[in-house]
């Protein structure tokens, strides 16, 4: 590359399974989600609750799409890598990455803490102008003590998966009410993005943002901006609104 420096622009965004409301109000998102990850523009889009299928939906809305939402959401061009964290009676759900960037390989492993929450993480590795970065999508739970352990979890997969010195990002919905897991993640070597610019740009709820619960974090990257967009259009989406990271090599 001749010395030339490389940027990567990593999204991370709760999809709520592609529907919003309540009762006779519910109502299918996901063909507005398709063009918000479109706009979006990122190398990289982290996505959480995303359905692979779902058939009580799937008779219930019309315009369900016949491809897993993963591979609908995927821009032209993208590649799409899903893997399942909960399997439901009607269908499935779990963690997605979009990227335009080839990918060289990826996994998966539960982080179930309790038979009351199924959860996982998605690693995958893509190349970037020749160089890998590893990425992992995360979607914690929604107990204090589990978040914990879920990040001890984490940092064992990251030594045991993630070779030192290469780039790193952890995203997704951490339900870290309080950013009480920055000091876990930083003995991990991940310093939270928007810590990083001294933000903390709210993501929930997306009607009216009153916390932070998704999280871009980094090793080995340097921050340049995150911003969350804001507007009708994705207040109606989901419950979360996207977080926004560029960073440079």
């Amino acid at each position: 590359m001749g010395g030339m420096t490389r940027s990567l622009r990593v999204a991370t965004y709760n999809i709520h399974k592609g529907v919003q409301g309540l009762g006779p109000g519910r109502r299918l998102e996901i063909h507005n989600l398709q063009l918000a990850v479109e706009q979006i523009d990122a190398d990289v889009v982290c996505l959480q609750e995303v359905r692979r299928f779902h058939r009580r939906e799937a008779r219930r809305l019309a315009r369900w799409p016949a491809l897993p939402q993963a591979d609908y959401l995927a821009p032209d061009g993208y590649h799409a890598v899903y893997r399942t964290n909960a399997v439901t009676r009607h269908g499935e759900h779990g963690n997605a990455l979009l990227t335009r960037w080839p990918v060289r390989a990826f996994g998966h492993e539960d982080m179930s803490d309790h038979r009351f929450e199924q959860r996982g993480l998605l690693h995958v590795e893509v190349e970037v102008e020749g160089a890998p970065v590893h990425v992992i999508v995360v979607h914690l739970g929604l107990i204090a003590a589990s978040r914990r352990r879920q990040v001890a979890q984490l940092g064992r997969f990251i030594a045991r998966e993630v070779p030192a010195g290469v780039p790193l990002v952890v995203a997704g919905d951490f339900n870290d009410w309080g950013a009480k897991l920055q000091p876990p993640m930083a003995a991990l070597g991940l310093s939270d993005c928007g810590a990083q610019l001294g933000r903390r740009p709210l993501t929930f709820p997306a009607r009216l943002p009153l916390t932070q619960l998704d999280f871009v974090y980094s090793r080995g990257l340097r921050v340049v901006e995150v911003t969350v967009p804001h507007g009708p259009v994705w207040r109606r989406m989901s419950d979360h609104l996207p977080l926004i990271a560029d960073l440079r090599f």
